[in-house]
């Protein structure tokens, strides 16, 4: 199990990832808030729960491995408390090359009332004192690498050698050195690229000030593309001009802890599998945006904690529980969706403001074509799939083969199912199965009119 290689990466056709960067522990104390100290003006935190994870170049580390990768990480790490509770954490998951620290490996812990920061405390200053051997060889052997850069000296250490093979994403820190020549992607976010491209500083923080500081920093570092990343607005894709906006999928109020990591581990992940650059930012940010809504960097699997395999390249069971750990309510919608209509928007817009994701339930091929009959679908899977996707309410999709979705529901384990109006309740055979874990199925009203039988019968008269 160690070094993640017990996770069927082979299997699933994901490519090895080398992280360089570096490490941190992250600890959350979280309690409930509901008085000031007698003392001072100042919220009284009781009842606190503790929860360390991997932090910083740790943490993507550790979500590319449980993404189902082969991962391993060069980092500063020491013989301190703190390093010893990280080498803990990753040793099920993560092969770690340590490099020497020159002090205690850096902690960062939050406080938390109703799971809302209230301070944080720094302490650990060690930066990577040098190079080994070790690092400098798995950089020159690794297929695919990703910086992740937070100012601690581990890229600086080995950006000689890292500059012979440039990585396939750096995510860059205003503290740390510049990205290597011939970087493939580099994501600072909003902030730092506004601070790493100080000539840009003066226009404000909109879509114009982060093209401009998007494409400044392409010509500055040489590399073939930056990514900004924009919190709830998704992320903005430079190659030098005419940048790309790529929205996220949905706005989600939650913690954004961990966020970069995630999308910096998508986006090395997608590209190490053989993605164009585009590619990897559309599922990088529909993956931090899934992140933020099932609760953020708290809400990250414990080390003891089994993944679920991510199916075909989307991971609606880890989003249920993740969004499950962190006292959401799971929505699920099932449908053909053979021609997108307005009705179908509709409905799956209304199900995803009853909760806090949308997994989206497809009939394949197959099934469609027994229950539509020859002919149909119209579209085939991967393209019904990939329209769905695209809809800003819709946080995963998951295929079924059979004639209903039971079996795909008994392990997705929705807290309420939804199916269009022109169902009755007779109809439903998923209502009962809801009830074994206390799920709700609620029927909700298409658009008058709308319906993809309709659409192809108009469609074949203005032919004639």
């Amino acid at each position: 199990m160690k070094g993640g290689r017990a996770r069927g990466t082979e299997a699933r056709g994901r490519a090895p990832l080398l992280v360089v960067g570096d490490a941190l522990l992250d600890r959350d104390l979280t309690g409930r808030a509901e008085r000031l100290a007698p003392d001072a003006p100042v919220p009284v935190v009781d009842d606190l729960g503790e929860h360390t994870r991997p932090g910083g170049a740790a943490l993507a580390a550790y979500l590319a491995a449980r993404d189902g990768r082969d991962v391993t990480l060069v980092a500063g790490v020491g013989d301190d408390p703190a390093s010893r509770e990280l080498r803990r954490l990753l040793e099920p998951w993560v092969r770690l090359i340590p490099l020497p620290l020159t002090g205690p490996l850096s902690e960062k812990t939050r406080v938390l009332a109703q799971d809302r920061p209230v301070v944080r405390l720094d302490r650990g200053a060690g930066r990577t004192r040098e190079a080994t051997d070790a690092a400098r060889e798995a950089v020159r052997t690794a297929p695919a690498v990703l910086v992740s850069d937070y100012g601690r000296g581990t890229a600086d250490a080995l950006r000689d050698v890292l500059a012979e093979r440039p990585p396939l994403v750096w995510d860059p820190h205003p503290r740390g050195g510049p990205p290597v020549h011939g970087t493939r992607l580099v994501t600072p976010a909003e902030k730092e690229a506004h601070a790493l491209a100080p000539q840009d500083r003066a226009r404000g923080r909109d879509l114009h000030a982060a093209a401009h500081s998007a494409a400044a920093l392409v010509r500055r570092w040489r590399a073939a593309a930056v990514a900004v990343t924009l919190g709830s607005r998704g992320a903005l894709l430079s190659y030098g001009a005419h940048p790309l906006l790529v929205p996220a999928p949905a706005a989600h109020p939650g913690d954004s802890c961990g966020a970069g990591d995630r999308f910096a581990a998508t986006a090395a992940g997608l590209l190490a599998d053989g993605a164009l650059v585009g590619e990897a930012v559309e599922g990088a940010v529909a993956a931090a945006t899934g992140f933020v809504a099932a609760g953020g960097a708290a809400a990250v699997p414990r080390a003891d904690a089994a993944p679920h395999p991510p199916p075909d390249g989307d991971d609606p069971f880890g989003l249920a529980a993740r969004v499950r750990a962190a006292g959401g309510t799971v929505v699920a919608a099932g449908g053909c969706f053979d021609l997108l209509h307005a009705g179908h928007v509709g409905l799956l817009q209304a199900a995803r403001r009853l909760g806090d994701c949308l997994v989206v339930c497809v009939n394949s091929d197959a099934s469609v074509q027994r229950r539509k009959g020859p002919g149909r679908p119209v579209n085939p899977l991967a393209d019904r799939v990939r329209v769905l996707r695209a809809l800003a309410c819709v946080d995963a999709v998951a295929v079924f083969d059979e004639d209903t979705p039971e079996r795909l529901l008994a392990d997705l384990r929705p807290d309420v199912w939804v199916k269009g109006g022109d169902y009755a309740a007779a109809d439903l055979p998923e209502a009962a199965l809801l009830q074994e874990w206390d799920g709700q199925a609620v029927l909700l009203p298409y658009l008058d009119g709308r319906s993809s039988t309709a659409l192809m019968e108009r469609a074949a008269e203005g032919a004639r």
